[in-house]
This record gives structure tokens, sequence and C-alpha cells, in this order.
């Protein structure tokens, strides 16, 4: 039988197996590490706020078993909400969550790649769906100078952009420099690619393998794990429950972009 490294992986990972349970406002739970003991109060993509009867507030971040709630050990997580991505019509309707049709708004998030997209209707695609956002893949930022004038944003019409490895000084940072304005929001993260967006922690490893400059990224990798190129993406992909399986950096670009295109409060997304 051939050696299958992500089951290996999720066996590891698993032990010991503790029950997941998803942390919700209001519910009485207690740190296990140091004892402290009180009702969560806030949920983020990292962490958890408890407050205790005296009225004191801590930050707990998300680990296996870290919580005890009725005094059984449990893994708190933020859930991420249904991964199934909006139906665009021919029309350019979007059909939400309560099954009417939307209209989709003028407003889009580009991504580089087909992964980024796909990521992101994974993880957050219930809530796009919800906005009426439609997320498009670039297939890279050579042209986006010329892509942006093309799609001529304006304060109906805004713009958000993700770019993989977004850092001080790289190509990538010149580009996104000529386009940025006040309908158009670049952000990003440092990773070479949304692949390493994913924690390696969701496949029991402290961090991805280090790949020399000379080797494309995602063959590198997976030639260091042992795996097909072909058919890795989709099972990482697959792996990615809750917010705390991404890096903070990925998660915080998305959702600047989400609050960029998305209707301000009251204003419905049709309109």
């Amino acid at each position: 039988m051939s050696r299958d490294i992500l089951d290996e992986f999720e066996q590891q990972r698993r032990q010991p197996d503790y029950p997941s349970l998803a942390a919700r406002v209001g519910e009485l739970v207690e740190d296990r590490a140091s004892g402290f003991c009180g009702d969560i109060v806030a949920i983020t993509a990292e962490a958890v706020t408890l407050r205790d009867r005296q009225g004191r507030t801590r930050e707990f971040r998300y680990k296996p078993g870290g919580f005890l709630v009725a005094g059984k050990p449990v893994t708190l997580i933020r859930e991420v909400r249904s991964p199934k991505a909006p139906t665009v019509t021919n029309s350019g309707a979007i059909a939400g969550s309560a099954n009417r049709a939307r209209v989709a708004r003028a407003s889009r998030i580009w991504v580089e790649g087909r992964h980024d997209a796909e990521l992101l209707q994974h993880v957050w695609g219930e809530e796009l769906a919800e906005l009426a956002i439609v997320v498009e893949p670039m297939h890279g930022i050579d042209a986006l100078v010329e892509m942006v004038d093309d799609f001529g944003p304006s304060s109906q019409r805004r713009l958000g952009v993700l770019v993989d490895h977004l850092v001080a000084g790289s190509k990538e940072q010149r580009i996104t420099d000529l386009v940025v304005g006040p309908h158009v929001l670049v952000t990003g993260h440092p990773f070479v690619d949304v692949w390493a967006g994913v924690r390696p922690q969701v496949l029991g490893l402290d961090e991805w393998p280090d790949v020399p400059r000379s080797v494309e990224w995602k063959q590198g990798m997976c030639a260091a794990l042992g795996v097909s190129l072909t058919d890795f993406w989709p099972r990482l992909r697959n792996r990615v429950r809750t917010f705390a399986d991404l890096r903070p950096e990925l998660v915080g670009a998305v959702e600047q972009l989400i609050d960029f295109v998305a209707p301000p409060e009251g204003v419905d997304a049709d309109g």
C-alpha cells in the first residue's frame, strides 16, 4: 500500500483527540492552563476573550484541549461558515443563502490565482454570498495597472486586490503602488504562495519545508513532503475548518478587503 503522508499527519494531529466545540458568546469556559474561568465575550480568528464574575477580562489563544466546558477538556474553534460557493447566473445574479437571486455588486475582489479564489470561497463563501460580492482570479498581477484602468473603479464600483508576497521592495509592491486610490484597496500577505497562508499545524508540521529560491515553491514543498503536486492542494484546502487554521496575516488581509467593498451598514447589497 502506498504511503499517504496526509493521512499520517492527520493521525498525528489527532493525538490526543479532544472534541471540538464552536466558541459562542455567553458560553462559560475555563482556560485549563491558568484556571481562569468566565463567559466568552469576544471571539476573533486567533483567540477568545473571557470575563469572570469580577468583571476582569483576559484573552486566550485557541489550542488543542485548551479549555474546560462542563468540566471536560475541549478544543474551542471559531467555525468557518458553510464552504458552499455562491452561484452566479448568466445575468450576473448571485444566489444567496435564502435561495433568493441577488444581483452581484459592481464592486469586486481580485485575487492572484484560482487557489486563492477557492480558499476565499471555502472560508468566507457564505459571507461573500450574503454581501453579493464576487471574487475573481487575476492569474498574476503583471498587467494589474491595465486591468484596473479597464475596470474603472468608482465610489459605486470599488475594487479590492489580494496580493501574494506583498513585502517592502518587492516587484509586487512596486506594481500595486501604481493602482492604489480612494476606490482601490490593495492588501496582501508575506507568503510566496497562498498555500503557505494555511498553518502547517493542520498537517502536524511546525513549519512548511524550506524550499531553495532556485526551485518553484509548490513543487519544492510537495517534493519535500513526498506528496503529489496535483492532489495536494484540494486536500490541504479541505483541512481548513476554522479561521484559526489560517495565518493571521492572510485572515486580516481578506477581512479588510471584504469591509472595503461591502455596502455600508444599513445599505442593501443589491443597491
